[in-house]
């Protein structure tokens, strides 16, 4: 019987999550969903001074409006620290462990002497225990750290979902520090030790964590235990080429809720930054998750673009069921102090063939809201004196007419008949007064929208 898959997204809640860190969770989520696994979201908080509970809240809430939810979670790592402590003491007892006490002053200056000499810097194992070798003695007063007795020859192998077969010779690595001097272990040995007692099946990670990987894994088989399946995900750059991060200008990923992106269209685009099925490029979460598997992760670095982000959302938001547009819309509204009515889902459905976001859709249902000042050279090109019988004509008859499509269309139909003039003439204009712009969809269907009153007071500013 096939081991239940278990993934999980470890975000630091140092900074806010942006989309190069978002999509690091969409794939463990999506290969979870994809094979009746579990998802689990831990918090990696070990670093005190940068880690802040408003991070934590972006995740959360990013992952929640994005649908990625989590079986397990969150889990914190600073709440784990007795447990670390317990497994620490495990691998001590076993001689996988000792105590350094090389300071830090001491550290530095052989790290400058290997450089100068033009080695590798590292440590260079002074403080570990070997038959027959003396140890240096103990300083007074001094806590020491504690490093790991990584192994001195063999190689450390793995094939990587990604980036395929990678070995590290474990001479490269020198003994890592997996417990400060107060006691407090370190990153990577307490990723181990949550990636064991999660059964976590696969690790699904930016390639960021490589060269973490070969230390990892020889402190799983010190456990006893073998590692998980690795798939290290390409850099996703900016739109300049630079590894997206919130110092090169990226957004937190709630911003684009606020900018009127998508759920659903987001999962879509950043499913593409990095995987394919074939030259899709448009498709739904479910088709996402039926389709995904981890043989097609690409292995080149993804460039964010957000004219593609943009396209992607205004296929999804023309997808949308009209109801359910006009409901994110109206929040849009809502930010504006707009009370929105029945007319709403209407509107949506006529303008949405011409908006990327709920934004822009906003901007366009705003019109029938609120008050709208046409540009004035807009005005100038399309009011003429010649045009203002026709729209004198138009007023009189749209007071007492049905308000609906069909006797809209009738009048406007009579106006151009009675004063000898084409549709664009009269439409253009009435464009202007009525909606602010000379571009938009059908007149009959714009006006009928639209309350009568404010129309007849608008076309009167003529």
């Amino acid at each position: 019987m096939s081991q239940k898959t278990r993934t999980r997204f470890a975000p630091s809640p140092t900074g806010f999550i942006h989309l190069g860190n978002i999509r690091s969770a969409l794939y463990p989520w999506a290969f979870a969903r994809s094979t009746g696994g579990d998802f689990i979201l831990r918090i990696e908080d070990t670093d005190l001074e940068r880690s802040t509970q408003a991070a934590v809240d972006v995740i959360i809430e990013g992952m929640s409006w994005l649908g990625l939810d989590f079986d397990e979670g969150p889990f914190y790592q600073m709440q784990r620290m007795d447990r670390y402590k317990v497994v620490l003491a495990e691998l001590q007892a076993a001689g996988h462990v000792y105590p350094c006490y090389m300071s830090v002053a001491e550290l530095d200056a052989l790290r400058e002497r290997q450089m100068a000499a033009k080695e590798k810097p590292r440590y260079d194992g002074s403080w570990r225990p070997a038959a027959g070798k003396t140890l240096p003695a103990v300083p007074d007063g001094v806590q020491p750290v504690l490093r790991f007795k990584n192994p001195q020859t063999g190689s450390v192998v793995w094939e990587d979902k990604v980036k395929g077969r990678i070995e590290i010779s474990n001479d490269e690595l020198d003994d890592l520090v997996i417990a400060r001097p107060d006691g407090t272990p370190t990153y990577n040995f307490c990723v181990v030790v949550d990636d064991i007692d999660m059964a976590i099946t696969h690790v699904i990670r930016g390639d960021d964590h490589v060269n973490n990987t070969p230390r990892q894994i020889n402190i799983f088989r010190a456990l006893g235990q073998e590692p998980p399946v690795y798939a290290h995900l390409p850099t996703v750059l900016n739109e300049q080429g630079e590894k997206m991060s919130k110092r090169n200008g990226a957004k937190p990923v709630t911003q684009y809720r606020v900018e009127g992106f998508l759920p659903d269209a987001m999962v879509n685009y950043l499913a593409r930054l990095g995987w394919s099925h074939g030259d899709e490029e448009i498709f739904s979460r479910e088709q996402f998750l039926q389709w995904f598997n981890l043989d097609h992760l690409g292995r080149s670095a993804a460039q964010f673009d957000e004219a593609k982000l943009r396209w992607v959302n205004a296929q999804h938001l023309k997808a949308m069921s009209d109801d359910a547009l006009a409901l994110l819309v109206q929040e849009q509204l809502q930010r504006r102090g707009i009370v929105a009515d029945e007319r709403l889902s209407r509107i949506c459905a006529l303008f949405k063939d011409r908006s990327d976001t709920t934004v822009a859709l906003a901007d366009w249902a705003e019109r029938f809201y609120g008050d709208v000042s046409p540009k004035p050279e807009e005005v100038a090109q399309h009011v003429t004196q010649a045009i203002r019988p026709a729209l004198q004509l138009l007023t009189e008859k749209l007071a007492s007419c049905a308000w609906d499509k069909a006797s809209i269309s009738l009048i406007i139909k009579e106006v151009l008949a009675a004063c000898a003039i084409k549709m664009p003439q009269l439409a253009m204009p009435v464009r202007v007064l009525v909606m602010g712009t000379a571009q938009t969809p059908s007149l009959d269907a714009v006006l009928e929208l639209s309350a009568r009153e404010i129309v007849l007071e608008r076309l009167r500013r003529a």
